[in-house]
């Protein structure tokens, strides 16, 4: 399908670090689609610059201030209204590519659109669990900017900003290897953690964070049909269990430490 004249310009923003295993799929899927690319790169030792120079001029090499800020350093360069936000791990379908170019071509209802993941795991694609959960993506940045928390950020719209749902799906490659999801998850737990703590938050104790972790598991497992994605999705089930528990654990710790402190 050849993408209609477009109504709106677009503008890609992608932010990386070490991703030259990844980041050409990403930007990949955009080129043609995009009217300008922004990437900008925290320090990658890996050749992740030169390889998104082949897609577009406008890579920023910066320091890491964050997953929110970082991405709104990338939101504050671009130069139309209507902005893609990608991690360098994800890459449209070809239907999504579609949907968001005909959507361009007149005007958008919406001050920003969802669309739903689909985690790509060992060569399979999953459709089930917390994999498959909608995320915030397209967005007209006259309405929206980045939250600054350190990591699991989002776009912020203002009150009412009315949101619509994209039917295509977004292609998720977050796992490289078992060791490097074992990492991420103890380093996403750990940023998590600190962000609650600096917050304020409690969190019921260990306690707390046992029955949160067997109710996340419960729910993407069976509720979110987990189970249908076999082998691989019950071990994502347990991860993010995992994940949980580890995350209001260090919450427990950080303001127990707080208590021995005074």
């Amino acid at each position: 399908m050849n993408s209609p004249e477009k109504a709106n310009r677009l503008s890609v923003i992608v932010i990386a670090k070490n991703e030259a295993d990844r980041i050409a799929r990403c930007l990949e899927s955009v080129a043609g689609l995009a009217d300008e690319i922004i990437v900008l790169d925290s320090g990658s030792t890996d050749g992740t610059v030169e390889i998104a120079k082949q897609y577009t001029p406008l890579v920023f090499e910066t320091d890491w201030p964050g997953y929110g800020r970082q991405k709104q350093r990338a939101l504050d360069k671009a130069q139309y209204d209507w902005v893609l936000s990608l991690d360098a791990d994800e890459a449209l379908t070809p239907a999504l590519r579609d949907e968001i170019a005909t959507l361009l071509a007149a005007q958008p209802g919406c001050s920003a659109y969802v669309m739903r993941w689909q985690a790509v795991v060992l060569g399979k694609h999953l459709n089930y669990g917390g994999t498959s959960r909608y995320v915030l993506r397209l967005f007209n940045k006259q309405q929206a900017k980045f939250s600054d928390w350190i990591v699991h950020e989002k776009v912020v719209l203002p009150k009412g900003g009315k949101v619509g749902r994209l039917k295509g799906r977004l292609l998720h490659y977050s796992i490289r290897d078992f060791d490097q999801l074992m990492q991420k998850n103890m380093h996403y737990a750990s940023l998590m953690a600190q962000r609650k703590h600096e917050a304020g938050k409690h969190g019921w104790g260990l306690i707390g964070a046992s029955l949160r972790a067997c109710f996340v598991f419960i729910q993407l497992y069976i509720f979110r049909l987990g189970i249908l994605d076999g082998g691989i999705g019950y071990m994502l089930a347990v991860m993010h269990s995992q994940y949980t528990f580890n995350k209001y654990a260090g919450l427990w710790y950080r303001n127990r430490a707080d208590k021995l402190k005074k």
